[in-house]
């Protein structure tokens, strides 16, 4: 006989009826259970709203659409790429234009696809050739499936290229932290595809990075290749910020936020160079912890408690990806930084000592001095660390030193959410 469920824990999976199950019954259990959200997906980072609600980036979105207009007549996109630091819309802009472009296509009669790569998950070129192939197929007009696994990026692009001539007049593929690829090859694959005869198809290409000295780093051939246009975004500042977040008020039930959320969290957020994304993270989070208390409002005391929140998962975000070599020697950096109350800046040899202490501790491998520095270098790229070159004084050299950007505390709360290094807290 089935159990009274009045006489079972919260923590009980015997319910005859799963919507009686406490955990999850969200109807009748807590008369005074407060709804602080009606629309939350307004507040997630990827969600590309009406043009409406986009704040502060009418000329950007005319510039990128400038530049894929041609594809509506059936002619070559021309290539792009947008630089701006995060949160200045960048992603949003190429997202919003790109699907306006396509339904303007094809109202037109030409057949356009389009793609969304984030580099930072899917940061080789087999990945992306995968990500790419598969997103474009469509087995109805191609009449054949894509493998997820089990070929290599060459069999990858044999399969896009015959996509591409099936199935589309134009295609246009966003790849996002472009800077993040580790071999920059897949853009001359795709900018050369219909030039080489590869693809009977239109193909536009929309990079955007972070970093605007990433161009400098990339080939002489590619940059020949991709003769891309190029954008600059400036941050939001904070009439712009509080504009954005006015737009996505309706995120939330009518009266739940307080009068002073909205400017605070704009405030927080222009601190941090105009980040839309970081202070619509903030609104979002400073909505889950009151719900968790439920509380009847969203307050000021929420939103400097999501701050923190927001931050660590920022930087998390920036390390999805990282292995966990890179986790072990931030956490490295971390505590140096944490013991040294009158420096923040360590060269790389004082860096490995500590960096081999915490591998030994948790026996994990233990990398070469020189793949620390490496590593290093890489995260100054990425923005992580800042790195710069001092003399060592006579006889010395000069040698690199490192320094942490993100606080001490975000960058160890960050790092030790990875299980592999819970060993360590």
């Amino acid at each position: 006989m089935a159990k009274d469920p009045s006489q079972l824990s919260d923590f009980d999976d015997r319910y005859e009826d799963p919507a009686e199950d406490p955990l999850f019954n969200i109807e009748g259990d807590d008369p005074d259970r407060v709804d602080i959200f009606t629309r939350k997906e307004l507040l997630k980072v990827g969600h590309v709203p009406e043009s409406a609600r986009i704040v502060g980036r009418d000329e950007e979105i005319k510039d990128i659409a400038a530049e894929l207009r041609p594809i509506v007549q059936d002619d070559p996109p021309n290539n792009v790429m947008i630089y701006g630091k995060t949160g200045t819309g960048k992603s949003l802009v190429a997202r919003h234009v790109t699907e306006r472009a396509r339904r303007a296509a094809e109202s037109n009669g030409v057949s356009v696809g389009t793609v969304y790569v984030d580099c930072a998950q899917h940061n080789t070129q087999t990945r992306v050739a995968r990500t790419v192939t598969r997103e474009l197929n469509k087995t109805e007009r191609t009449d054949f499936d894509v493998p997820r696994a089990g070929i290599g990026s060459g069999e990858y692009y044999d399969y896009l290229w015959e996509i591409l001539n099936l199935a589309y007049d134009a295609v246009i593929i966003i790849l996002d932290e472009v800077d993040r690829l580790d071999d920059d090859d897949i853009l001359m694959q795709l900018s050369r595809a219909r030039e080489s005869g590869k693809a009977d198809c239109h193909l536009g290409v929309i990079a955007v990075s972070n970093k605007i000295e990433y161009r400098d780093q990339l080939n002489e051939r590619v940059k020949s290749s991709l003769r891309e246009e190029e954008f600059v975004f400036q941050p939001y500042d904070a009439n712009q910020l509080r504009g954005i977040m006015k737009h996505r008020r309706d995120a939330f039930h009518d009266g739940v936020l307080s009068d002073d959320v909205i400017p605070l969290t704009a405030a927080l957020a222009a601190q941090e160079h105009g980040d839309a994304r970081k202070a619509i993270e903030i609104l979002r989070h400073a909505g889950e912890l009151a719900e968790r208390e439920n509380a009847d409002q969203v307050v000021a005391e929420h939103v400097r408690d999501a701050q923190e929140w927001a931050e660590v998962d920022r930087f998390e975000e920036l390390l999805r990806g990282s292995t966990t070599q890179v986790k072990f020697i931030l956490y490295s950096l971390a505590l140096l930084t944490e013991e040294s109350s009158n420096e923040d800046e360590f060269s790389t040899s004082r860096i490995y000592k500590r960096y081999k202490n915490t591998t030994e501790t948790v026996d994990a491998k233990v990398l070469s001095e020189h793949r620390v520095y490496e590593l290093l270098k890489e995260q100054a790229f990425l923005g992580v660390v800042e790195s710069t070159r001092t003399g060592g004084g006579r006889g010395e050299g000069s040698y690199l030193e490192h320094r942490l950007v993100q606080d001490t505390g975000i960058v160890l709360k960050s790092v030790l959410r990875d299980s592999r290094l819970e060993d360590l807290a």
